[in-house]
């Protein structure tokens, strides 16, 4: 096949990405168009998809918006067979900053429904129509907080491990049909998910671990300056889609990478011990 009929081919595939509206989902479909895909962003509100083109016409690219909440099973299922994607990149989420005992319950439901059932529930709709056409990537955007703990983000790290055992099952069941399925595992990337944090720490009032919070966004605010840009994750996303034999994890950052070897190396004793001395728990 010729390069333009190899561009073309490409062209014709289309890549899905869920909370295209900011951060690593809006670099990512920018990424992906540059690249030649169709791609298709999903966003919440019609204010949310201006937001995008105007992002996306600065970047001098074409993108197409979806709205959609990925709560929302039976507009998950339209969208998927409107689009039937060639890939699929799970990026919507929430930060909702809590310890666990400061979290209700219909948070914690809130949470998993975003981060884990939406995700997997949208990769369900979409394998069908991959392993038609014979082939299909998804990428699920976890984070180094799916491979390590720590105090305060309790059901943030409970849904991204659990989304990492799914996907692990998921790519043993689809390899034979040509579908891949990837890991992305960012560290600290310049998102608006900080933000999220500092709204949800407000909320939580009278806590009696109102100083471990404090100490906790006083962290991140002196941490941002140095954290990398949401772009370097969806190079590595698009990679991941165009490789022929996409790795099953990919993990993004020189901190990830120092943070999971810490989680690897240093014992579970010390490593309690250094997380309840610098939050003062």
């Amino acid at each position: 096949m010729g390069y333009s009929a190899c561009v073309a081919a490409k062209a014709e595939r289309v890549a899905l990405v869920t909370g295209a509206n900011s951060g690593i989902g809006l670099a990512t479909v920018i990424e992906l168009a540059r690249r030649g895909f169709r791609s298709v962003g999903t966003v919440r509100s019609p204010a949310k998809a201006r937001a995008v083109h105007a992002a996306a016409r600065e970047a001098d690219v074409d993108v197409e918006t979806v709205i959609l909440d990925v709560a929302d099973l039976r507009r998950c299922e339209r969208v998927i067979d409107d689009v039937r994607p060639f890939a699929l990149v799970n990026n919507a989420g929430i930060s909702n900053l809590g310890a666990v005992e400061d979290v209700s319950d219909a948070e914690a439901r809130m949470q998993v429904e975003i981060m884990l059932l939406a995700p997997i529930r949208l990769a369900r709709l979409a394998i069908p129509h991959m392993r038609e056409a014979g082939e299909g990537r998804v990428v699920n955007i976890s984070s180094i907080y799916g491979l390590m703990t720590t105090p305060l983000a309790g059901w943030y790290q409970a849904c991204k491990h659990g989304l990492e055992a799914v996907s692990d099952a998921l790519r043993m069941e689809v390899a034979r049909d040509g579908v891949r399925v990837s890991l992305v595992e960012p560290g600290g990337f310049d998102t608006a998910i900080w933000e999220q944090g500092a709204d949800a720490v407000a909320r939580r009032g009278d806590s009696r671990y109102a100083r471990p919070y404090e100490r906790t966004l006083q962290g991140v605010q002196f941490a941002r300056p140095a954290m990398g840009k949401p772009e370097g994750v969806a190079r590595v996303v698009a990679s991941a889609i165009l490789s022929s034999r996409p790795r099953s994890r990919y993990v993004v950052g020189y901190d990830a990478h120092a943070a999971r070897l810490y989680s690897r190396v240093m014992p579970e004793r010390v490593r309690d011990r250094l997380a309840r001395m610098t939050l003062g728990l």
